[in-house]
């Protein structure tokens, strides 16, 4: 187990294949000087990411982390990946919702690529996420399997049966994982900072 804020988190899952747990950090913001956080993050990918990043073989932690094309190479690799969120702070699901909407239509439309489509398959998340409230160490899981541009969203609440919802909208799964892994525009820092401590490391064997 990995503790991420206190939260564990185990170093390996399995999907379909063993994932490893290469990314993890919290989001947070600062309020009248407090720190507050919102969620954790874990990010599993399968090993063979690293076959995919061979040509930042001998950077540094440091310049990954600033390297955006690395995190687009990162997203685009067709390997399975797995985020798990894990709430701190909690909060309705509407609000969820609505910061997904915000964060993908943003990305989308500053791609000229918000069209009909997208804001139709946006508008089901945030009605997947609408109805629910999320007490603290509820659980969202985000999986992106190696060969569909799919994700699979997951939601386990305490006493209740896991509810399910699929994206089948390209544009909207990509840029979902753009929010979470999407190097310097990323949502988490700090997520962003230990996958390219870990992936250094891991190109550097």
């Amino acid at each position: 187990m990995v503790m991420v804020d206190e939260i564990p988190y185990p170093s390996t899952i399995t999907t379909t294949k063993p994932l490893s747990l290469l990314g993890q950090g919290i989001t947070d913001m600062e309020i009248h000087f407090l720190q507050v956080k919102f969620y954790s993050i874990g990010v599993y990918l399968e090993p063979e990411v690293v076959g995919h990043l061979q040509q930042w073989k001998g950077k540094s932690a440091k310049e990954l982390e600033q390297n955006d094309d690395f995190f687009d190479a990162l997203i685009s690799a067709p390997v399975e990946k797995f985020i798990r969120i894990v709430v701190i702070k909690e909060i309705k699901g509407a609000q969820y919702g609505v910061q997904i909407e915000t964060a993908v239509r943003d990305r989308l439309a500053a791609d000229d690529k918000y069209e009909e489509e997208e804001e139709e398959a946006l508008e089901k998340v945030v009605e997947f996420f609408q109805s629910k409230y999320f007490k603290k160490h509820s659980v969202i899981t985000f999986h992106f399997p190696a060969t569909s541009s799919t994700a699979e969203i997951v939601v386990s609440l305490e006493g209740k049966e896991d509810s399910k919802y699929v994206v089948e909208n390209g544009n909207v799964v990509e840029t979902i994982k753009k929010w979470y892994l999407g190097g310097t525009s990323g949502v988490s820092p700090s997520t962003i900072t230990s996958l390219a401590n870990n992936l250094s490391i891991e190109l550097s064997k």
